[in-house]
């Protein structure tokens, strides 16, 4: 299949800037997997009503880190931007740095008198990898300098970094957030278990591959960069025997999708497991755990987008966002969601 088969056209003006206030006052259309059929919902909340007692609804509980730091040049004083993708050692990670063309191996770069680094390697898709010397704590220095790494899309500075979180963000290490999951309240949460519906939470920290375009014609060429996950044994018993008994798993976002589908076995089976996943998924591709999915609007062309169509049919995904454009729902990381069903 051809990247250019996941295009649709997109004015600029749908594009949200913003969150929404509550975070469940978002829109919400429903696509009915098997037939196509979309309904629209005026706030995401109503999906309680789509939900049964017995499903079973699977949150990626990662914690977006400050990821993206301004320092400079040691010697040359020029400007840099560092925006931290993945952990590979003690002090080490990968980024992505602009300018990268004046940041060559051996550069060290200065963000204020607690924090250096010095990059050690390039990596094969254009990052660095560097090693920071810290005078201090790594979490709190980061936690006071450096920003929320929004999407491109995104032009407006946010005042709270707690929007750009879900509220019930754990465990520290993206680079981006799971952005289905940012329409949940906590009081909705509270209305959704008391249906009758089982949360459960696994983790995979988000990295290169949401900033990543496809950069191939065809998809089958395209190779999706590596992002650690994690499922422990007690929520991998929970949901494999809801399985068994038949009940909706629900995806709350694609990349609880590649972290459910990464750990199951070829006959179905959640795993209790950690690792790293590079799963792309496509069309043609069967699904062993996801029988439903709450997700945003995405990018054309992207990966994401080439997931929701494995699960839907790319007719049916195509048609839906049409629709979504006609009715000007709101797209991408602050915009309305979806509910495949």
């Amino acid at each position: 299949m051809k990247v250019t088969d996941f295009d649709y056209e997109l004015p600029e003006a749908l594009i949200a800037q913003f969150p929404v206030e509550p975070r469940d006052t978002s829109r919400l259309l429903t696509l009915n997997k098997v037939t196509g059929a979309v309904e629209h919902k005026a706030h995401f909340y109503e999906l309680v009503e789509e939900l049964n007692e017995g499903d079973v609804l699977v949150f990626n509980n990662t914690k977006v880190i400050p990821a993206r730091l301004y320092g400079h040049r040691e010697g040359s004083g020029g400007k840099v931007e560092v925006l931290l993708l993945t952990p590979c050692g003690e002090n080490r990670w990968e980024c992505l740095v602009k300018p990268g063309k004046k940041c060559p191996v051996g550069q060290v770069i200065v963000f204020d008198e607690r924090l250096k680094a010095t990059v050690l390697d390039k990596t094969d898709f254009g990052g660095r990898i560097v090693e920071f010397t810290v005078d201090g704590i790594f979490d709190d220095i980061i936690q006071e300098i450096g920003e929320m790494p929004l999407p491109p899309y995104i032009h407006e500075k946010l005042e709270d970094k707690e929007r750009y979180q879900t509220v019930y963000a754990k465990e520290k290490g993206s680079a981006a957030a799971p952005t289905a999951g940012l329409h949940f309240t906590p009081e909705l949460l509270e209305k959704i278990k008391a249906k009758g519906v089982e949360l459960e939470f696994v983790t995979l920290h988000v990295g290169l591959g949401t900033f990543r375009p496809v950069s191939v014609e065809s998809i089958e060429d395209h190779d999706m960069h590596s992002e650690f996950y994690s499922v422990s044994p007690e929520t991998a018993a929970r949901i494999n025997d809801a399985k068994a008994k038949g009940r909706r798993i629900i995806a709350v976002g694609t990349t609880s999708v590649r972290t459910l589908e990464s750990a199951s076995t070829d006959d179905g089976v959640l795993q209790g497991t950690s690792g790293w996943t590079q799963i792309f998924i496509y069309p043609g591709y069967t699904f062993k755990m996801v029988d439903a999915l709450v997700t945003n609007f995405h990018l054309p062309q992207s990966t994401l987008l080439m997931l929701i169509s494995a699960l839907a049919g790319r007719e049916h995904c195509l048609a839906a966002y049409e629709e979504a454009v006609r009715e000007k729902y709101r797209f991408f990381s602050f915009g309305d969601a979806m509910f495949i069903r």
